[in-house]
């Protein structure tokens, strides 16, 4: 019937040329817009691209920007068009190549990279954050830059391409203990020991804002909500901190755990906040973000409470917004398992209820190493590290795939929809990439370490964005920001 629809009737062309006196109308895009719009308004990228193949009627809706806005939203929430860019780009484009630009990392290859070595006194933490958004622009333009906390009490701007410091903060009277970033605003937040939070464009000298914690801090998170820009910071008394950045605007404070907040996790369109401490007598929570940041429509926090005790790690299944997965260890001897679980919302007219729902979960083999990282891929798959070996489970349990062909054990995993990164004991990483409409992982490269820094000398501390592969390492009695920089960057 589709087909059809795109070309008018005759009758209603002669209609509108006697009664306007202009030319017959071209109906083609006009007459089925509204509901072949709506069908394709449920299809994927990929299936898009085909059906804009059929004809030149399919083509003009499938080109959309209605269509491809709705796709880069899924996708990213709220993508922020560069404004340079605005008027140049369709939201087809920027799906386009923001999508390339992700899949730089899985797609190159060991030489495609130029290792850079930063000695500075980063410390044994490594406190270090992107302050750059996405590091190559579509116009091959702009910079990977990161901020790094420097001899404790200072931060420093490093250009990952020229491996030089462009900013330095004048010497902080106490010691920094946390550090967040919003690289789509280019600021930093930080918190020292003294439950002091700062603001920082790292361009000028002093901090743009600040503001003081009741109690010292234990977790930080900076997100640009629907909202805003706020800082989520948790405290050791168990009381949850929301500011508006770059102000500082205490917006809502809630007292959540019994414990200090050890963990934090934003949900990946921010519509929840996961909370915990790894204790027996302390189970985690889930809030609803638009409680946290409108307390006078929310007079009294909304949340859920998870019956799920030490949890070691979890992780929100990226692209799908109410579900995450735990990992737990008990027992003399740490029997690990993971549980899966939906956050559901229901809305009365006099309240609104919050449930964590079990869908799936099971226990790792006796015989498994417990891990210590792992993370989540967009279909729901597991991926975790035992020892030198990198395994991934379907939800339910069933092993997809183990990879044991390594010397040395895994330090650290860096999940993300398309790629992991395996950090290494050694200092050696291994990338792999998720296989398109599949569950599996595909091993892409591994990149060496050139410094030979040696097993014990590493911090587990690596990130990455879509052109650089950046960590912090200690050798001996000095620090290092090492970095593998894609070269059409460098």
């Amino acid at each position: 019937m589709l087909p059809s629809l795109a070309k008018p009737l005759k009758s209603e062309q002669a209609v509108e040329k006697s009664e306007c006196g202009l030319r017959p109308c071209k109906m083609e895009f006009l007459l089925p817009s509204v509901p072949m719009v709506k069908i394709f308004s449920f299809l994927d990228a990929f299936s898009l691209l085909q059906a804009a193949q059929v004809n030149k009627s399919w083509n003009e809706v499938a080109n959309t920007d209605y269509l491809w806005r709705k796709l880069c939203q899924k996708r990213w929430f709220f993508p922020d068009m560069p404004r340079k860019c605005w008027h140049k780009q369709t939201w087809k484009q920027y799906f386009l190549r923001q999508t390339r630009q992700e899949h730089t990392i899985s797609r190159a290859k060991p030489e495609d990279f130029i290792y850079k070595e930063m000695p500075g006194d980063f410390g044994v933490q490594g406190y270090v954050s992107y302050l750059s958004k996405g590091g190559l622009t579509m116009d091959r333009e702009g910079k990977s830059v990161v901020c790094v906390v420097t001899s404790r009490t200072k931060l420093t701007a490093w250009d990952i391409g020229e491996g030089a410091m462009t900013w330095l903060s004048p010497e902080q009277p106490i010691d920094i203990l946390k550090l967040a970033s919003l690289p789509e605003m280019h600021l930093v937040i930080t918190v020292d020991k003294d439950a002091t939070v700062k603001v920082w464009n790292c361009r000028d000298r002093d901090a743009l804002a600040t503001n003081r914690m009741l109690s010292p801090c234990r977790s930080l998170k900076a997100v640009i909500t629907r909202h805003g820009p706020v800082v989520l910071a948790g405290g050791t008394s168990g009381d949850l901190h929301t500011y508006r950045v770059p102000d500082l605007l205490l917006i809502s404070t809630v007292h959540a755990l019994e414990a200090p907040i050890n963990q934090l996790y934003c949900s990946p369109h921010l519509k929840w906040v996961f909370l915990n401490k790894k204790e027996p007598r302390v189970l985690p929570k889930v809030f609803f973000m638009d409680s946290l940041l409108r307390p006078a429509e929310y007079p009294t926090p909304v949340f859920c409470v998870i019956s799920f005790t030490l949890c070691v790690k979890g992780f929100w299944t990226p692209r799908r917004e109410d579900r995450i997965t735990l990992m737990y260890q008990r027992g003399a001897h740490r029997t690990a398992g993971f549980v899966t679980f939906d956050i559901e919302l229901e809305k009365t007219e006099d309240k609104i209820n919050v449930e964590a729902r079990v869908v799936a979960s099971f226990k790792l083999s006796c015989h498994t190493q417990s891990p210590e990282w792992m993370g989540v891929s967009d279909k729901s798959v597991i991926v975790c590290s035992s020892g030198p070996s990198l395994l991934v489970y379907t939800m339910t349990g069933l092993q997809l795939q183990r990879f044991q062909d390594y010397p040395e054990e895994i330090m650290q995993l860096l999940v993300n929809p398309i790629y992991v990164i395996v950090t290494f004991t050694d200092g050696c990483l291994e990338v792999y990439k998720w296989e398109e409409r599949s569950y599996y992982l595909t091993k892409c490269y591994r990149l060496q370490n050139e410094s030979h820094l040696g097993q014990q000398s590493m911090i587990p501390k690596t990130l990455c964005d879509d052109v650089s592969i950046i960590r912090v390492v200690a050798r001996r009695a000095q620090c290092f920001l090492l970095a593998y920089v894609m070269k059409l960057c460098s």
